[in-house]
């Protein structure tokens, strides 16, 4: 894996277009030939398993089915040239859901099946879930307490009491590969949480505050969570994670000191080498489990066991 490497949920243009010029049409865009809908159920996604490998669950936007859903549906945008929405379904119970789009589709946790779409589809479907899972939190208005109802296509939504529209947010979140010196360093500084999964590891991350620039957020969260301190930080790239609706900013930092003190944030954080790391990627370390595929943590530790970042910073 290279930094150049394609992220899950980040593929680029081409393929997928926002086309917000469309939201004002998307009432008639979904009545149309060729519209398709993705269907949501409980902060789960509609994917179809008949294939070879998991692929989204699209199907016809027919009134019966629209009526259906919580909401008006969502416009995605133009997705290989179709007009593509989805919509929450969270109101059917749970008999109905399993049978309701037939034999070979099912409502799935996206953690278990993003690793496995097309580069595209895990994009769309970010950006799916994220929208969905605002609307769904976001019911009433933050300035006055009255009801909001979606407009423009689903990318906002407006009090129906005092007119203040609100609009999806995404929350910025730095991950950091802190090494010892320069990239070239042979130790990244690694924790974990006491929620994950026995022996997994991963990045420092956390969550950017008001006022903050990039490199600040860095240096505070690695700070606040080992007490070590960070010096240089250069960016390496970013990845939607709709978990529910962050933005991972994904850096390299230059730790200026490496003993560690941990908060209550964190379980546990230490030191580890490449080499040991390397093994984790093979699951053949005795102690540590990699991130999961699928994260820029993993794609931006891949790169770092291969000498990329490195090769990056002395260009």
């Amino acid at each position: 894996m290279r930094l150049s490497d394609p992220l899950t949920f980040a593929a680029g243009g081409g393929e997928i277009d926002r086309a917000s010029h469309l939201r004002v049409r998307s009432a008639a865009l979904l009545a149309g030939a060729g519209a398709r809908l993705l269907p949501q159920w409980r902060d789960k996604a509609l994917i179809e398993l008949a294939g070879e490998c998991p692929a989204l669950g699209w199907v016809t936007p027919e009134p019966g089915l629209v009526a259906e859903a919580h909401e008006a549906p969502v416009f995605l945008g133009c997705y290989r040239g179709a007009p593509c929405f989805t919509a929450d379904f969270s109101a059917l119970d749970e008999d109905t859901a399993k049978t309701r789009f037939g034999e070979t589709m099912k409502f799935i946790d996206l953690r278990s099946v993003a690793g496995q779409l097309s580069q595209g589809e895990a994009t769309i479907v970010a950006a799916a879930k994220g929208v969905i899972g605002w609307h769904r939190i976001h019911p009433f208005c933050a300035r006055c307490g009255g009801a909001s109802a979606p407009e423009d296509g689903g990318w906002r939504r407006k009090c129906s009491a005092c007119g203040a529209l609100h609009f999806p947010r995404t929350d910025p979140v730095v991950i950091m590969l802190v090494t010892r010196g320069d990239p070239r360093g042979d130790k990244v500084l690694l924790g974990r949480q006491s929620v994950w999964a026995p022996g997994l590891y991963s990045l420092l991350a956390g969550f950017m505050e008001p006022g903050e620039t990039i490199a600040d957020a860095v240096r505070r969260e690695t700070f606040e969570e080992t007490s070590v301190r960070v010096g240089r930080v250069r960016f390496l790239g970013s990845q939607p994670w709709p978990f529910p609706a962050s933005l991972m900013l994904g850096c390299w930092a230059e730790a200026l000191s490496e003993e560690i003190v941990i908060d209550d944030e964190i379980e546990d954080a230490c030191w580890v080498g490449r080499a040991e790391m390397a093994l984790a990627f093979r699951g053949e370390h005795p102690r540590f489990k990699a991130p999961r595929a699928d994260s820029i943590a993993r794609w931006i530790l891949t790169a770092w066991v291969a000498g990329e970042i490195a090769e990056a910073e002395s260009a």
